[in-house]
């Protein structure tokens, strides 16, 4: 299990390799919302997403002759490609499987990253499990889970370090922190570095509606599964169902979950761009959201907020900033 020194350890670690986001302000955006927003863009981190940190975190933690061997890594895109360049930083091989409907820009910029891309049929069925297995088997691969995995969550949690600091540097002590959330990597690494670091925040994952899995399980006190489809506008941050490690730490540290509309998601995109020249991606975008049109739902002065990755296609960028508000 994760815990504070592990992060502590990955920031040693990233040091001098992972770039320390700021914390960026708008009053437009504290207009919206109705209290101090502050957005902590890592979008703007290696790769273009917070996945570098925990990518680089668990090669660097590998065992020399198992990380020489290779890696192998399951994504639809921020993952694979935060793999796939900790891999290339650090000269050995990496194998991404990724599916067919990923992100052609996601696609293309893993390869470009020198990993070896092996998609597969996710809306066919096909099962990227076995794949992974096969593949691992046939090449001595060790696989980093996308965020069930603990020094990737160790590495996520180098994100929370710094907003600690951020926050004191500028006398904030108490926030609700607004995480963009799949499996629960990012978030609950924040959490923790948070509990050790600024106790009086607190943690809130973000979701979009239809994917709401974490919302569910943090309710329910028990792992809840999204049945519906796979695949969505928020491609980033959609999986089944909150990890088996992930869960139990947001279950302990974290405040109620938020989950927004693709039509809020979209709107924050063109906030993002156009007050503070952002780009971020749909699943980049949903704490974004959850700050600007539920404030209703956040009780503190300031929420501080992830832009967790600007890896979104040109042309669906392009599209989504034509569209009126």
């Amino acid at each position: 299990m994760t815990d504070i020194s592990m992060i502590h350890a990955a920031a040693e670690r990233l040091a001098g390799h992972v770039r320390r986001t700021p914390l960026l302000s708008s009053p437009f955006l504290d207009e919206i919302a109705g209290r101090r927003v502050l957005i902590k863009p890592e979008c703007l981190q290696h790769t273009g997403s917070f996945k570098f940190r925990g990518g680089w975190a668990a090669l660097s933690a590998l065992d020399p002759v198992a990380r020489a061997r290779g890696v192998i890594a399951f994504s639809s895109g921020n993952h694979a490609q935060g793999v796939a360049y900790a891999a290339k930083l650090h000269g050995v091989p990496s194998t991404i499987i990724m599916p067919a409907d990923a992100p052609a820009l996601k696609i293309a910029n893993t390869r470009a990253l020198g990993a070896d891309v092996v998609l597969y049929d996710r809306a066919g069925g096909e099962d990227r499990n076995e794949i992974g297995d096969r593949l691992a088997a046939e090449r001595g691969l060790t696989l980093i889970k996308p965020y069930d995995e603990p020094q990737v969550i160790a590495g996520q949690g180098t994100c929370g370090l710094e907003i600690a600091e951020q926050a004191a540097e500028l006398g904030i002590t108490d926030a609700d922190v607004l995480v963009c959330c799949g499996g629960g990597g990012l978030t609950s690494g924040i959490a923790l570095a948070l509990e050790h670091h600024a106790p009086a925040m607190t943690v809130r994952p973000v979701e979009p509606e239809g994917f709401d899995d974490v919302a569910r399980s943090l309710v329910a006190g028990a792992i809840q599964t999204n049945n519906g489809p796979q695949v969505g506008l928020c491609d980033a941050i959609i999986t089944p169902a909150p990890g088996n490690i992930t869960f139990p730490i947001m279950h302990r540290l974290c405040g109620p979950a938020l989950v927004v509309s693709d039509d809020e998601t979209r709107a924050s995109m063109r906030h993002a761009f156009t007050r503070l020249k952002l780009v971020a991606e749909p699943g980049g975008a949903v704490a974004l959201a959850a700050a600007l049109f539920h404030a209703d739902q956040i009780k503190t002065n300031t929420v501080i907020v992830t832009i967790s990755g600007g890896n979104v296609d040109p042309s669906l960028f392009a599209q989504i900033l034509t569209e009126a508000d």
